[in-house]
């Protein structure tokens, strides 16, 4: 008989949707529970600890294992208040599938949204759950419309199942899907798993958790529509949470992601040995000796192991989005040490990735950052339970970040006697929400493979620290780009010290940049309160889209910091009457609104802090010495990489520029043998990496030559016409141009005008209008031809430069223009040449036969593009 399909799902909701109802509801109608237990009255299963009995709110996820006809579930009860949700989200890596609750009597609230895009995320395939409807006001068809707007349109009513309506909605969220329904009038429940599987579809179901209606059903398409994954062999975990049990065990709860598990088994990542595996319901557990993948559990033995970990084949990071956003002081009785209470925190920090404990050294105090002011009173409570002592904590403030907005090469030197190391990174900025990204460009020839690997780890061990206000970094990208060790002086120790520097020497040298948190807000109010609510938000230096109308309530949605709207709700209510509502949720990091004041605030001086230096140590006559952050580089051993980047990226410039011929034509071949002269010529001056990026940019042009010749579609034409350059090439156009700008260019266009009805190709005339200051590329069309006009701070040749990059290989694009330095670089892009003078040359070849075969063969009848052409004069000047 095969084994029932074991299936995890976690339970999301906004705080008060009835998540933990609905769990209590699972577990009775599957026939785990005898009797329904009550939030308010704190006898629910999966609420274990006592702050979360009295108070009536989940803070701590829970794995209850519940066992049905069809499958096995093992369901995870995650917090819903927004203070905890980092703990939600820890969660989200190992589920199968996932139940969004959401609040009949409230609609989708801000958190929602946020859980909403956290679901998306993690790609989970997710059920809802619409709760609440036995209450006055609730209207199903109104509710699943505004789950249709503002979460997907793929928001379908499964308590419809079998009417056409039901598979015209599935159908319209998949192109192939919809062909073969109106085909067949068909869709296979094969399918709309396999629809709800990849997100493309995400079932609806409504009813009441408290009175148990729709919950049976709601089990039922559970079990009918979700599908087992199919694991490897081969043994892997992911590790999602840390906690201690009655006794003190640690213990570290995983997902079982390939082959199985066994007690005794050795984790080769810490070489310690699974003593216990626990299969937790509530409160309860069993012990088994082996468990298969796909299953939830908690194993005694490991001491070192953290969340988001991987363990044997499992692969990928866990990086959270949540973060804490508030630090708070905290308070210790008189009778307790920093350094007794410390270690104990630590514990709790283990079991609670999201609430970051901080020693400060400057200030002697431990600091707290934590998500708000709910998670704050927990934590106290928390603290007496487990250690028996009583903390208070000072006033909250906003946690700020840094960040650098120009590259720059951070040096770090570390060399007092007998030790040595060298260290030179490349550092970048990012886009926000990006974090601190680690690279590495270093040869092993400069720098052997083990150093580079712990020089990488010093990079990843900790939070460095910026220069402005001695927050953390974040968006930078830190490239390893060269270093140098000692053969017998160099030890582990000295690489940490080198780089930390280094580090910190380029967040010296670069521009930062100071960031603080901001909230995305949906703020409702009566309509008559609006102007209010845009001038609060002003103030509070927020920005806002048009404000919405929702019946008798303007709806106004933007972002704000968070600083400036803490305590706004309370100031919602009171100017509303208690009619408005506002619902905030972190958007990430952006540019500090009042960035000077914080920096003088926090009255952080970077040389001043000895625990992250931004100098480095070198040695002379047999004693180590220190070196200022600006004044490292001039003692560095080693070569600065930007500074040689830089130096040859001048070289290749001059190296192209010998090779202008100012407005003389030149043919292709000529064109090769300059360059090639060119790169060749006085190597015996240049240094040794020179010539290998002489020898490089030859063979570049080369390769790039071997692909123009590479089949195309020969069938689309085009030719770019450098405007200016041909006016000023051709001597009627320059004679207009000392009198008229508009009237040169005029001309120049009408003659590309008939020259395009002769050749019949898709001709692009384009014009400099890089001096004009914040002009947007324009682009428009003059009879059968178009004309482009460049955007401010791009020439004409770097726009056909290009056009030629993008096109050159793909069709057939010439290029008019007598610019020697811009026909090397079209040549090598594989597109063809015409000089100025070939182009007047053909020009009035082409419009002589016109002009015969007109005379020959339409000699009685009136012409109509080349009226007003003729061989012994030029059409008239366009006015303008």
């Amino acid at each position: 008989m095969k084994n029932k399909k074991h299936i995890v799902t976690g339970i999301l909701a906004h705080v008060d949707a009835g998540k933990t109802t609905l769990s209590e509801a699972i577990l009775y109608t599957a026939g785990n529970l005898r009797k329904i237990g009550r939030v308010d009255n704190g006898d629910a299963f999966l609420d274990t600890y006592e702050l979360e009995r009295s108070r009536g709110i989940t803070i701590f996820s829970k794995q209850a294992e519940v066992s049905m006809n069809e499958m096995d579930l093992t369901l995870l009860d995650t917090p819903g208040h927004v203070d905890f949700s980092a703990e939600m989200e820890r969660t989200l890596q190992v589920l199968d599938y996932a139940v969004l609750v959401i609040s009949g009597a409230d609609g989708v609230q801000g958190h929602t949204l946020t859980l909403w895009s956290l679901l998306e995320r993690y790609k989970i395939p997710t059920f809802l759950f619409i709760n609440k409807m036995d209450q006055d006001g609730t209207q199903k068809d109104q509710l699943l419309k505004e789950l249709q707007e503002r979460l997907s349109s793929g928001c379908i009513d499964f308590g419809e199942k079998g009417s056409d309506e039901f598979y015209e909605m599935i159908a319209m969220e998949d192109e192939a899907l919809l062909d073969h329904y109106l085909e067949s009038g068909e869709i296979t429940e094969s399918k709309i798993r396999e629809m709800i599987a990849e997100r493309k579809i995400f079932p609806c179901f409504f009813g009441s958790a408290l009175k148990l209606q729709g919950v049976n059903e709601f089990l039922s398409d559970l079990a009918f529509y979700t599908e087992e994954r199919e694991y490897s062999e081969e043994f892997g975990a992911r590790i999602f949470k840390i906690t201690r049990d009655e006794n003190g065990n640690r213990l570290t709860h995983l997902k079982v992601t390939g082959g199985n598990l066994k007690v005794k088994t050795v984790i080769t990542e810490s070489d310690e040995k699974i003593n216990q595996i626990r299969i937790y319901s509530g409160e309860k557990y069993e012990t088994v000796n082996e468990l298969q993948a796909g299953r939830i559990c908690a194993v005694t033995g490991l001491s070192d192991t953290i969340p988001g970990q991987c363990l044997g084949a499992e692969q990928g990071g866990y990086e959270p989005v949540l973060e804490p956003v508030l630090t708070y002081q905290m308070i210790l009785p008189e009778e307790t040490s920093a350094s007794v209470m410390l270690p104990k925190l630590r514990q709790l920090e283990e079991e609670e990735p999201e609430l970051h404990i901080i020693w400060n050294e400057e200030l002697q105090e431990i600091q707290v950052q934590i998500m708000g002011e709910v998670q704050l009173e927990i934590l106290k409570s928390l603290i007496k339970e487990r250690f028996d002592v009583d903390v208070e904590f000072g006033q909250g403030n906003i946690v700020y970040k840094e960040t650098i907005a120009d590259v720059v090469e951070g040096v770090g030197h570390f060399e007092p006697l007998r030790h040595y190391a060298e260290v030179h990174l490349l550092m970048e900025p990012l886009e926000r929400g990006s974090g601190v990204v680690i690279d590495t460009q270093c040869s092993e020839d400069v720098l052997d493979k083990n150093w580079q690997r712990l020089i990488i780890t010093h990079l990843l061990e900790r939070d460095h620290r910026g220069v402005l206000t001695g927050a953390p970094i974040t968006d930078i990208k830190i490239t390893l780009a060269a270093g140098r060790a000692h053969q017998k002086h160099t030890e582990g120790g000295d690489f940490r010290q080198a780089t930390y520097r280094a580090v910190r020497q380029g967040l010296r040298t670069a521009q930062s940049v100071l960031l603080e948190p901001y909230y995305k807000f949906r703020l409702e109010v009566p309509q008559q309160m609006i102007g209010r609510a845009m001038t609060d938000i002003e103030k509070m230096q927020g920005t806002f889209d048009t404000p919405d109308t929702a019946g008798e309530m303007s709806v106004l949605q933007g972002i704000a910091p968070v600083s400036t709207m803490q305590g706004y709700q309370k100031e919602v209510l009171a100017y509303s009457k208690g009619m408005g509502r506002l619902f905030t949720t972190l958007n990430g990091y952006d540019i500090c609104h009042n960035e000077e004041e914080i920096i003088e605030a926090s009255g952080y001086d970077p040389d001043r802090d000895l625990e992250n230096p931004c100098g480095s140590v070198f040695c002379s006559h047999g004693a180590g010495y220190n070196v200022a952050w600006n004044e490292v580089p001039e003692h560095m051993h080693l070569e600065s990489v930007l500074a040689k980047e830089i130096e040859e990226e001048e070289f290749d410039e001059l190296t192209q520029r010998r090779a202008y011929i100012e407005e003389e034509s030149i043919d292709t071949e000529e064109i090769d043998r300059i360059l090639e002269q060119t790169f060749y010529a006085n190597q015996h001056n240049k240094s040794k990496w020179k010539k290998k990026k002489t020898a490089r940019l030859v063979q570049d042009y080369h390769t790039s030559a071997e692909k123009s010749s590479v089949k195309r579609d020969m069938s689309k034409k085009y030719l770019l016409v450098d405007g200016y350059n041909i006016i000023y090439a051709w001597d009627d156009l320059k004679e207009l141009l000392d009198t008229s700008v508009d009237a040169a260019r005029g001309k120049l266009l009408d003659e590309m005008s008939n020259y395009q009805g002769m050749k019949g190709m898709e001709l692009i005339v384009v014009f400099d209008a890089y001096r004009v200051k914040g002009h947007e590329t324009e682009i428009t069309d003059y009879m059968n031809i178009h004309v482009v006009y460049t955007k401010e701070a791009e020439t004409a040749d770097q726009y056909i430069e290009k056009f030629a990059h993008t096109h050159g290989r793909k069709y057939d694009v010439t290029v008019a223009t007598s610019d020697g330095l811009e026909q090397i670089i079209i040549r090598g892009q594989g597109c063809r040449l015409l000089s100025a003078r070939e182009l007047k040359r053909d020009y009035e070849e082409a419009k002589a036969q016109i002009r015969t075969e007109y005379l020959e063969n339409q000699k009685n009848e009136k012409t109509y593009m080349m009226d007003g052409i003729s061989l012994e004069k030029e059409q008239p000047e366009k006015e303008n």
